[in-house]
């Protein structure tokens, strides 16, 4: 059993509160008596004094032992002190040395982050490590540097997640309703995540945001860049799902002249746009799997080749994703790679839909209007009644859906005051339905008729229906009886409509 001394280091972690930013100087190892303590598990004796010299160099303390067995009995007598804040793990140990027996013991060691060891041909192993809880894997024989890369993420982890343990108490004394960061609200989910931006920024951690359209993905990712060191740096936001996938490659990676029809003029891609600053990769699971092995190599080596250049490009980003697709799910069913979400998955952070948080949407309304009347340099208020159908309305588009409806009804009010005029105007479908339930479709008329005599009757006081919640207007009834314009008037002329 070999021990190495620690010497403590520090990052910043920024808070964002309210209009200011306030910074503190927060220790990883948090007090010296709590030092960053690691486990080291390997059978490998000369390996052991190499990896644990090398760790000293970079300021940890570390406990060596030959098997898992002991491994467990250090780990469990360590618990009961000030503990060990990482583990890395062989997985080919004594008595088998069969890594499909060290997998059994991943698991073994709580919240504390495990990084495995693995062979050449072990990629398989390892990523099964990794799903069941390892934080990361090194292939022999370890890169010093990668090594102490690897270790410092996986410190600066363990340290943000027990940070996170201590929110809840904090959050219920937490006040006001927006912050500089747009994201608005007072409902314990948007606290929570308020205080999760600001503790994550400060690292240099990938952030995968998951939740669904119209939640605020791309607010949340330009907080993160905010209170980052890299806020004076550039903020590229990508959205895969939009670039079509045979252009993809050129727009990330960037062009030569001459690399294919077309290219008269070298072209700087967004991931050079990107460097020393941050990546925002929108709608990451829509990438085709093609692009996501190159995606894949830039991450893991931060260089990569422009389209038509055997130049290589080094980067520094910081990577945020985000995505509505259940990721771990497209993995399952081969749409996704999964080296690539290990390795962009990080931090998760989850965004809810607006009905899981009605209360916030009294305070989303007054935002958006306020920021509607300065933009238009008017003074408009909403009546009562339009806060309450707005509060008690389903919205699937989540909280873009409901901004695009209130400026709408801005939009087309007369007065200074939005009322339910205006709404139903702009959602002249629930006048519309009203219309449809009036009809009588029993009526003993249309039943003395044969089928396409009633067919008939119904289209004809369907069309007037609609012709009547839209004021006459051929267009907008055309589109709520889902026909075309022309289908609508050759309709109402068969049937003498008279509109």
């Amino acid at each position: 059993m070999t021990r190495v001394d620690f010497r403590p280091g520090g990052i910043w972690l920024k808070f964002g509160l309210a209009d200011f930013l306030c910074c503190y100087v927060i220790s990883v190892s948090v007090m010296k008596k709590n030092r960053v303590k690691i486990l080291l598990v390997d059978d490998e004796v000369a390996f052991c004094e190499l990896c644990a010299l090398w760790l000293l160099q970079a300021g940890f303390e570390v406990v060596t032992c030959g098997d898992a067995q002991q491994g467990q009995s250090l780990f469990i007598e360590e618990q009961k002190k000030n503990g060990f804040q990482l583990v890395i793990h062989d997985l080919a140990l004594p008595p088998t040395f069969k890594p499909e027996d060290g997998l059994l013991h991943v698991d073994k060691y709580g919240e504390v982050p495990v990084i495995v060891l693995t062979g050449h041909d072990d990629r398989s192993l390892a990523l099964r490590a990794m799903e069941l809880g390892a934080w990361d894997f090194i292939a022999k024989p370890v890169d010093p540097e990668l090594l102490k890369v690897i270790v410092q993420r996986a410190i600066e982890k363990t340290w943000l997640l027990n940070q996170v343990k201590t929110l809840e108490s904090e959050l219920l004394a937490t006040q006001g309703t927006a912050d500089s960061l747009g994201l608005i609200g007072s409902s314990p989910s948007i606290l929570a995540m308020r205080e999760l931006i600001a503790r994550i920024a400060p690292t240099q951690v990938a952030v995968f945001i998951q939740g669904p359209s119209g939640t605020g993905k791309e607010i949340i990712a330009n907080g993160l860049h905010r209170l980052s060191d890299r806020v004076h740096k550039p903020f590229i936001s990508v959205h895969c799902g939009a670039i079509p996938a045979e252009l993809l490659e050129s727009e990330l990676f960037g062009y030569k002249k001459g690399a294919f029809t077309g290219a008269d003029s070298d072209r700087k891609g967004l991931l050079a746009m990107a460097d020393s600053g941050t990546l925002f990769l929108d709608e990451i699971g829509e990438m085709p799997l093609a692009m996501q092995v190159k995606l894949l190599r830039v991450l893991q080596e931060g260089s990569y080749y422009p389209v038509g250049s055997r130049t290589l490009e080094n980067i520094n980003i910081r990577l945020i994703s985000a995505t509505n697709r259940d990721l771990p799910v497209a993995v399952q069913q081969g749409e996704f790679r999964d080296d690539l979400y290990y390795r962009i998955k990080g931090l998760t952070l989850s965004t809810i839909a607006l009905k899981s948080r009605v209360e916030d949407i009294p305070l989303l309304l007054s935002f958006f209007l306020k920021n509607y009347n300065d933009q238009h340099q008017v003074s408009l208020t909403m009546e009562r009644s339009v806060l309450n159908w707005f509060s008690q309305t389903s919205w699937p588009g989540n909280v873009r859906e409901l901004k695009n409806t209130l400026e709408s009804a801005a939009a087309i009010c007369l007065s200074d005051k939005i009322t339910m005029q205006e709404i139903k105007l702009i959602r002249n479908e629930l006048e519309l339905a009203g219309e449809m339930q009036s009809i009588d479709f029993t009526d003993d008329d249309l039943l003395d008729k044969n089928l396409e005599q009633q067919v008939t009757e119904l289209e004809k006081k369907l069309i007037v229906a609609a012709m009547k919640v839209n004021g006459n207007n051929k267009t907008r009834s055309a589109q709520k009886l889902g026909i075309t314009r022309q289908g609508l008037i050759n309709k109402i002329n068969r049937y003498d409509l008279g509109f």
